[in-house]
């Protein structure tokens, strides 16, 4: 289990939780079950502790341990699965976004830059759309409106142009055949750093991640007991940003209405400052370098 991903900001992700020991958490990203055993360790014999992973290969990795329950879905249902076994509400919630080191060292999963494979980066590979599908299937405007927002590239209509160019005579089948095709736009010295930006908004498409955050975020508030916390790992500029203003306002964008005396009413108020990792953590663990971690409560 260790191997399969080191847990980014454990301590303060986990301290930010405040835990309670007969509390009830969840661990909405699985994953290796690192942040989860850091939890149990945290609670006493009548605490409890529900797991959230839609990928199978992380579901091998569940805790023999009668105070915790694995549950294989998609954290967008939370509310829903949590109700299933009997959950209403729950004293803190941890998100670690984004996808596990092991995702992106298993090549046959497409997810790694570094590896020749089939264009898929599902998280869950029994459902939805894989890359190969965005890829020859998506038409030029939604491409290039793909990449450009989850992937933040001035060259977007100029790739998604190529790409549908290009697959008119063939398929682009593997993520090296996709390399190959938008080589052109990839000068030598930036190359690691664009072809991540485009997987990048790719994957997000595939695994609708924006949206699963946002469905997500919005239960938080009807599912937190008193005093209970949410603390949210992030890993990109568009995942904080939602992080960031939801926690403020309540909403993804705009303002919140005031009321006649020029109040607010908002359901959640962030705890403390964001926190990133430290230097000596980024030397360990790489993945860490672009981390940042948001906690929250109820507002009062």
């Amino acid at each position: 289990m260790e191997m399969y991903h080191s847990p980014v900001l454990l301590k303060e992700s986990i301290d930010g939780l405040d835990i309670k020991p007969n509390g009830v958490y969840v661990d909405v990203t699985f994953g290796g079950g690192g942040h989860s055993k850091e939890i149990l360790n945290r609670l006493g014999e009548g605490g409890k502790l529900f797991g959230f992973d839609q990928d199978e290969d992380a579901q091998k990795n569940t805790i023999d341990d009668d105070r915790f329950t694995l549950i294989p879905q998609n954290f967008r249902f939370i509310k829903r699965y949590l109700r299933f076994y009997g959950v209403k509400k729950v004293d803190g919630v941890l998100a670690d976004l984004g996808v596990s080191s092991h995702q992106f060292d298993e090549a046959e999963r497409g997810f790694s830059t570094r590896f020749d494979a089939d264009l898929d980066m599902r998280m869950n590979q029994a459902v939805g759309i894989s890359a190969y599908d965005v890829v020859n299937d998506y038409d030029e405007e939604k491409l290039a409106s793909i990449l450009f927002q989850y992937g933040e590239l001035r060259s977007a209509k100029a790739i998604a142009k190529k790409i549908v160019e290009t697959r008119l005579s063939k398929k682009i089948k593997t993520s090296f055949e996709l390399k190959e095709v938008l080589s052109a736009f990839i000068p030598k010295a930036k190359e690691h750093k664009i072809l991540a930006q485009i997987f990048q908004a790719i994957r997000i498409e595939v695994n609708q991640e924006i949206e699963v955050l946002k469905e997500f975020l919005l239960q938080i508030p009807d599912l937190l007991n008193e005093n209970g916390r949410l603390s949210v790992i992030s890993y990109h500029s568009l995942e904080d940003r939602l992080v960031k203003r939801f926690i403020r306002s309540g909403l993804f964008e705009g303002e919140p209405e005031k009321d006649f005396y020029g109040n607010i009413s908002v359901p959640m108020r962030k705890v403390g400052k964001m926190i990133i990792p430290t230097s000596e953590e980024i030397k360990i663990n790489n993945r860490a370098r672009s981390a940042k971690l948001r906690i929250a409560t109820l507002s009062k």
